[in-house]
């Protein structure tokens, strides 16, 4: 069997292409549709997410997304060479209308072969967290920055690609079938053994099937931005209700927090993921002192609901985790000391329905009356009660590593 192709059959180089694609993507689309329906599984109240449900699903996304970057480059390998190959004329050249439609067929697929993957990858790329892909490259892309709303978007491409992918799919089967059982010529044929195809007419040349393939595109992307893919959704209902708590009264605090960050970061499948809190406030009292001792208080309230923490967020504040809804704030009260090697805030940490004495150092530099401070400890998740059903290390740390950096004005 000849490895190029000819004006009457395939050759080797592109059947095997063709039957390698075919069992990837027919492999890759349920596995993606089982996992996502294990992920959404996840996300139901009424769901325990257990250790061995998050890691199968971790898994089921993993083989996804590798499977998926597997599929992408075997299709540009397989348009590269579709390029310097003479493409067989269609059987059935009488039949113009039946022609350009199997023409677009392959323009939807061999586009979206390269358009589903990549939108993929990309959103894979511009998220944190959760099921990494199994090749040694590809957690990163050059030019993709770590961006919710860029993520949102290449997943909600990523989604309503597929329905293109998936209908010409099913017209490249169907029409494959006809020409088969109802045409009787040798299409399917020329894909299988090769031999007994007629010399078929020249390949009529035409801009109306790729023109035809943007247009079907384009319509799903459409529809896509009217079902609200592409859209970070704001904090609903419940969750901007229980994100209101962090929001105190005035008290005595005799600084003025101006900026600052609250961060965490959590150990997932061996791979570290940094989030942030966005709704946070503290209330500080303090007067530095020269000798070791009691230097102030302070009062901080967390709003729960406003992490982000890339792909698992819903998860992380889910049942059995965070449970933003249920336990909508967390609260430090501490009293700062001064100490030989600097200063240190001491006292209870609340978070869901735990408290746990705490004790966080941190550096602090005061100039013209403004404060900067940084600082970080770490907690053990298990004695708040979060993750209790995950037991094993390798899938969630036990570890969580808590950052705070904030500047504050004193007040007049």
């Amino acid at each position: 069997m000849p490895l190029a192709n000819t004006t009457r059959s395939y050759g080797s180089v592109a059947k095997w292409f063709h039957w390698l694609t075919a069992l990837l993507v027919l492999t890759n689309l349920p596995l993606g549709k089982i996992a996502n329906t294990m992920a959404q599984s996840l996300r139901d109240p009424s769901t325990v997410a257990s250790e061995e449900l998050l890691t199968r699903t971790a898994l089921l996304f993993s083989l996804h997304k590798t499977l998926g970057v597997a599929i992408f480059a075997v299709a540009l390998a397989r348009i590269l060479w579709a390029i310097t190959q003479t493409h067989p004329g269609p059987l059935n050249a009488h039949r113009r209308p039946e022609v350009l439609l199997a023409q677009t067929v392959h323009w939807l697929l061999y586009g979206s072969l390269v358009l589903v993957p990549l939108s993929g990858w990309i959103q894979h790329a511009a998220t944190s967290g959760f099921a990494p892909i199994l090749w040694p490259l590809g957690q990163d892309l050059p030019l993709v920055p770590k961006d919710p709303a860029l993520a949102k978007l290449t997943g909600g491409l990523h989604r309503v690609l597929i329905w293109a992918l998936a209908g010409a799919i099913l017209l490249h089967v169907a029409g494959a079938l006809k020409h088969h059982f109802i045409d009787r010529d040798a299409t399917l044929g020329r894909m299988l053994s090769g031999g007994g195809a007629p010399e078929p007419a020249p390949m009529p040349r035409s801009l109306v099937p790729a023109l035809a393939a943007l247009a079907v595109w384009a319509a799903v992307i459409v529809i896509g931005a009217a079902q609200g893919l592409y859209q970070t959704p704001a904090v609903s209902g419940g969750a901007a209700q229980a994100a209101e708590p962090a929001r105190p009264a005035a008290s005595a605090s005799d600084w003025q927090v101006t900026d600052g960050t609250l961060s965490m970061t959590v150990t997932q499948m061996g791979t570290p993921l940094t989030g942030q809190f966005s709704d946070w406030t503290a209330d500080i009292t303090f007067e530095p002192v020269a000798t070791t001792g009691p230097a102030g208080q302070v009062q901080v309230r967390v709003a729960i609901a406003s992490l982000s923490l890339g792909s698992v967020t819903s998860d992380a504040l889910g049942p059995g985790f965070l449970e933003a809804s249920q336990f909508p704030t967390a609260r430090f009260i501490g009293q700062i000391l001064k100490t030989e090697t600097g200063y240190e805030a001491h006292g209870p940490l609340t978070l869901r329905d735990q408290s746990v004495d705490i004790v966080l150092p941190f550096d602090l530099q005061i100039q013209d009356g403004v404060a900067t401070m940084a600082g970080n400890l770490t907690l053990d998740r298990r004695d708040f009660g979060v993750g209790a059903q995950v037991g094993d290390a390798a899938t969630l740390g036990m570890q969580v590593v808590v950052e705070v950096a904030l500047t504050a004005a004193r007040k007049p």
